[in-house]
């Protein structure tokens, strides 16, 4: 495609910079995730299991009793469905319960709960409707509140965060109609002027658009005197003259979203609305997604427990063969899969949420797997319960309703989970961001070897750097206790959860190895193995997993919680997953990848056109992607502000 004057063309290794600068690049807190893709299973950082102290707790119980009554109250799922709207006084309801102001300190107004009560929060709302919860987390857990939170100047805060708290809806607006995970293209501009800054242009799949008042605007600074430049973050009005909501986006689930696309005209924001400084935008928005990221798998979990209570209930019901369906294997084991799976994402989303409050540790890797494995897991749960379900499981809850039965929305969940392995990075991306994360180490000290741009001289540097750190890390692999028979027998309470924390241990060292195998092999073509990098960050998820399911479930033991029955939801956990971690080892080596590439270069080339013929397509005419060619608009604005 021919380059427009509005629209940067970049480079694949410029992209690749422009992200590599927006990471944080120091890493100064031990990172549980991190040290087991290095091989080392640092038991310790985790266990014992962190706790929220009294008075979050109570603070956090008594708000999600009273969000609870107003869910179970005042929230109608079927007419969200039925209209694909929130109603305004379903939106009205939630400001006045203060479930705007969640995460913002009481400070300004708000609730000031943990992540983790925020977590729970967005799990029992999203279980009434996920739409719902797609519009509180967005709203704080990437719009304007959290930015601020971390980066704002106090004026900011004392300005913005008021309003966040109680009445104003946010949103945050990067995705351009030909830019996605890749940032670097951003088209729209803010140009200085004065004491304002000018914008232009188009963003899409703004979740929250609609219906927002203030917006989290990425946007191109350009480099001039006195202006270093580059991706910067606007706290914008948006009610401001200029903006237009083009349109209300429909989807194949979450019928409520208030998901739009908005164009900028000319639109006049101040300086003081700049957040942080100019060229900090990706690396603000970077960071504000580190723990952002853990309101989705927690909305997950959500659907987990809900797809467990229909799938227990129905197929207790339900008699093929004169017994309960629930009886017969092929069925059970889809239960037992939904059980112990939903067991494990709460214990990685509260472990995870627990150590984000108290800040002891870098968990950029951990959120990044709960994302990563909450939306894949959620989906496949909800896939199972409708196969559970059978006929009525493909079947619409207002059908079901209808014909006298009862209404179980289970395809409506399908539809709604999927969105969530595309949300907030997808889960091809998240594989590569955790990846690069997690052989961070090694680039670090191996990087310049297998930089084409570097200079012998730097290459003889890294080489001897190199040298030193495999020499000491390399021999770390070998042994460990994983070994050993009596390791982590604190583990063993009546149900022995101890050898899985060996397999963990051991597995560890065998990822590690595997890794620097890889790097040795391919060196500077290692960035181009997506399919064995996204498997090496498969296993690393299923190894935290196992990791945080056996120690919540001994930390329900010894709080006298269910412990015995979360001992037993942990082996049957990790027992599954083990059978999934072997043959993701297996498939690093033995895959299809090099034939999977001869196949594709054959499809886009035509080769394969023939096998195409024999159909009708359905699709309508107009181009891949829509037009963001600067300007005024020329569409209604169908921005509806909630007042």
């Amino acid at each position: 495609m021919s380059a427009t004057p509005h629209k940067p063309t970049v480079t694949e290794r410029e992209a690749r910079q422009v992200a590599e600068a927006a990471r944080e690049q120091d890493w100064r807190k031990p990172s549980f995730a991190k040290e087991l893709f290095l091989g080392r299973f640092r038991l310790d950082l985790i266990h014992p299991h962190p706790m929220p102290s009294d008075e979050a707790s109570q603070r956090g119980e008594e708000f999600l009793a009273k969000l609870r009554d107003f869910c179970e109250t005042k929230i109608d799922p079927a007419r969200i469905e039925r209209e694909a709207r929130i109603p305004d006084e379903t939106i009205d309801g939630l400001k006045e319960l203060g479930a705007l102001g969640m995460k913002i300190d009481t400070k300004y107004g708000g609730l000031g709960l943990t992540q983790v009560y925020y977590n729970k929060a967005l799990a029992l709302v999203g279980s009434a409707n996920p739409a719902i919860g797609a519009l509180l987390s967005a709203h704080q857990s990437i719009g304007v509140p959290q930015p601020l939170k971390i980066f704002g100047t106090q004026e900011q805060k004392d300005v913005f965060l008021p309003r966040c708290a109680r009445t104003d809806i946010s949103a945050f607006l990067l995705t351009e109609p030909d830019v996605g995970s890749d940032p670097a293209r951003l088209a729209t501009t803010a140009v200085p002027d004065g004491d304002d800054y000018v914008l232009d242009g188009v963003k899409l799949w703004t979740t929250n658009g609609v219906v927002a008042d203030l917006l989290v605007v990425m946007a191109r600074v350009p480099k001039s005197e006195g202006h270093k430049g580059g991706i910067t973050a606007f706290v914008v009005e948006a009610g401001s003259e200029g903006i237009t909501v083009e349109n209300r986006n429909a989807f194949m689930g979450l019928r409520g979203l208030e998901n739009g696309v908005t164009r900028f005209h000319q639109v006049r924001v101040p300086a003081a609305n700049r957040i942080g400084a100019e060229g900090a935008g990706l690396k603000i928005a970077l960071t504000t997604l580190n723990t952002g990221r853990l309101s989705l798998p927690a909305m997950c979990v959500g659907a987990g427990k809900w797809c467990l209570k229909i799938a227990r209930e129905w197929s207790a019901a339900r008699e093929q063969w004169g017994k309960p369906v629930a009886l017969h294997e092929a069925v059970g084991s889809k239960i037992s899969f939904i059980a112990a799976t939903t067991f494990a994402l709460e214990a990685v989303v509260d472990l995870s949420s627990q150590m984000a409050d108290e800040d002891r540790n870098d968990i950029r890797i951990e959120a990044a797997l709960a994302k990563l494995y909450g939306s894949e897991m959620g989906c496949l749960m909800a896939d199972e319960l409708v196969q559970i379900r059978g006929g009525r499981g493909f079947e619409t809850a207002a059908s079901l309703a209808a014909r006298g039965e009862r209404a179980v929305p289970a395809e409506q969940i399908l539809r709604d989970l999927r969105i969530n392995r595309i949300f907030e990075g997808s889960t091809e991306i998240m594989h590569l961001l955790i990846a690069r994360e997690a052989v961070d180490a090694h680039l670090s000290v191996a990087g310049d070897l297998i930089d084409p741009d570097k200079s012998l001289s730097d290459k003889a540097k890294a080489g001897a750097n190199a040298g030193v750190f495999y020499a000491k890390w390399l021999p770390k692999l070998v042994a460990g206790p994983g070994q050993l028979p009596r390791s982590y027998h604190e583990f063993n309470q009546q149900v022995d959860l101890s050898p899985h924390l060996r397999y963990v241990e051991r597995s560890a060292r065998k990822l590690a190895r595997s890794t620097f195998y890889a790097m040795s092999r391919w060196q500077g073509r290692m960035e181009t193995k997506q399919g064995f990098l996204g498997r090496i960050v498969d296993i690393g998820a299923e190894l935290f997993a196992m990791s945080a399911a056996c120690v919540r479930a001994e930390h329900l033991r010894a709080t006298g919680e269910h412990g015995r029955e979360a001992y037993q939801l942990a082996d049957a956990f990790c027992r599954q997953s083990r059978v999934r971690v072997e043959e993701l080892f297996g498939r690093l080596w033995a895959n299809t990848d090099e034939l999977d590439r001869k196949v594709v270069k054959g499809v886009l080339s035509g080769t394969y056109t023939w096998l195409e013929e024999g159909i009708v397509d359905p699709s309508g005419e107009g181009p891949w992607i829509a037009d963001a060619t600067p300007g005024p608009s020329r569409k209604e604005n169908v921005r509806r502000p909630i007042r």
